[in-house]
This record gives C-alpha cells, structure tokens and sequence, in this order.
C-alpha cells in the first residue's frame, strides 16, 4: 500500500470511527437515561457525518460508507484496488468504534451496543427493509454525488451529506433504523452480537448506492455536448 492510499485509509478509518462512536452512543446513552429520542438520534448521526465529511474530504473523499464507495466505483470515480482497502477501513472503523463502545458499558455493554444495532420495525420484513434501506440509500449516495463528487457541486462541505443522514433517519429509522451503510450496521452488530436481518443492511444500501452511481455518476454528472 502506498502512502497516498494508506492516508486516505486512515482517513476513512477515523470517519468511520466517529460516525459509529457518536450515532451508537448516542442510543446507548438513550437506553440508560431516555430523552434523546428519534431526532436526537437523527441529529447525532447527520451532524457526525457533516463533520467528518468535510475533515476528510480533502483526503479520501470522505466516504465514510460503503455503499458510497461503490456507488463512486460504480461511476468510474475510484479503481478497485482502492474501493476495497477504503471498505476495509470503514468496516475496521465501525468495528473499533462498537468494541470501544462495549467496554465502556461494562456489564451492560454488549446488551448497549446490540440496541444500538440496527434492525427491522414491527411488521417490517426484509424485503421491505431492502427496499427501504436501498431507496434511503440512494437519496444519499445521490446526494454525495451532487454536492461533492461532481465538479459543478456547490462547496457546502459535508453539510448537504450530514443533513440527508439526518432526514433519511426521521424518515426510515422507526422502519429499519435508517442504517444507509453496512459499516453502520456490521461494526456494532459483531461487537453487539446482534446479526438480525443483517443481509437487509447489506442488500439494500449497497442497491442503492450503485442504482445512484449509476444515475447520477454516468448520466447526470455528464454535461450536455
């Protein structure tokens, strides 16, 4: 690995720590002392991502997901190589974040971090929460790609990112938790030992990140000739 991709790894691999250190600590903090409530989670989520984003932008793009990074592969933005050393440090990341998490519970740790796993709402299956998380997931990646990946993009940093985390959480999180990224969901699922319909979490964003890849990375970045 050069050093290049070895920064922007790290990079990657910071992000991805906080987004999982604040947004599933905030639920943790919730289950012992409630009040933060369906915004305040939406609110720890996207202001992290908002943050994060524009630190690292600069560096690695700021992925921080995923199914951001193969929604960029998808349109040609990044080669292979570098997708898959950025998807090792986002799952190392949230893996991290969600063990670190677990100690600092104590005996309730474990029990914490599995409530902050995201999972399906009552009466919710699967493939409705592939398809929820799928079209959450585009609205997202789609918005990277406005916002950030494509030149003409206004320079508004992470905040247009941040506030699309935030929205797709009051709108998906009472049906499937809003995850949009399977990092979000695998870190604290092995550390929480919580695997409930964790295909749908893998599934759907990773749909949807590639569908706006596609839309947006091949059609719509493209100017008219």
């Amino acid at each position: 690995m050069n050093q290049t991709l070895l920064k922007q790894c790290v990079a990657e691999f910071i992000g991805t720590f906080a987004l999982i250190f604040v947004g599933v600590g905030v639920i943790c903090s919730n289950a012992v002392a409630p009040g933060v409530g369906l915004l305040g989670v939406a609110l720890a989520h996207g202001l992290t991502i908002a943050v994060m984003v524009s630190a690292t932008a600069a560096i690695s793009g700021g992925h921080l997901n995923p199914a951001v990074t193969l929604g960029v592969l998808v349109a040609g933005k990044i080669n292979a190589r570098r997708s898959a050393a950025y998807w090792i440090a986002q799952l190392a990341g949230a893996t991290a974040a969600a063990y670190l998490l677990v100690g600092l519970g104590g005996a309730r740790g474990v029990e914490l971090v599995a409530n902050g796993t995201p999972d399906l709402g009552n009466g919710i299956g699967p493939a409705q929460g592939i398809v929820i998380e799928a079209i959450l997931t585009f609205f997202l990646v789609f918005v990277v790609f406005g916002t950030a990946v494509d030149a003409r993009a206004p320079k508004i940093g992470g905040l247009a990112i941040g506030l699309t985390v935030a929205l797709d959480i009051l709108a998906g999180g009472p049906f499937t938790g809003g995850a949009m990224n399977p990092a979000r969901a695998f870190g604290p699922a092995l550390a929480g030992v919580h695997w409930n319909h964790h295909l749908v979490y893998w599934i759907g964003p990773l749909l949807g990140g590639a569908l706006a890849g596609m839309i947006y990375g091949r059609f719509l970045i493209k100017e008219d000739k």
